[in-house]
């Protein structure tokens, strides 16, 4: 079985809604890490202290067939064609550990879907 991982960095406000289109599309779960951004141009600043923009990057490690599904679900509820609402890219996964019970459920679906 091959993977893939898609990162997406999103404003806060959309992740959640750009989890729910990758789950819907396919994916079986993600991880969200908070984090800061900076794009074109520069953060604004207050008294000296810069302002930027709240970040989420998601994480989904899916199985590679599915990887095209999921890509433009999520880029279609995060709007990423509008300048500054976040972006997606996806990149191979050499090995995996941790996924057993997952691998399992592939697999019964697989004969469920051939069989």
């Amino acid at each position: 079985m091959r993977f893939k991982v898609i990162i997406a960095s999103v404003k806060t406000d959309i992740c959640d809604k750009v989890v729910d289109a990758g789950k819907k599309a396919g994916a079986t779960g993600a991880t969200i890490i908070p984090a800061r951004g900076t794009g074109l141009h520069e953060a604004k600043t207050f008294f000296g202290l810069s302002l930027e923009a709240q970040t989420d990057i998601i994480m989904f490690l899916i199985e590679e067939h599915i990887t095209q599904s999921i890509l433009d679900a999520i880029g279609e509820a995060g709007e990423f064609h509008k300048p500054g609402t976040g972006i997606a890219f996806v990149m191979p996964v050499e090995q995996v550990i941790g996924l057993e019970s997952q691998i399992e459920r592939f697999k019964e679906e697989v004969r469920d879907q051939y069989f």
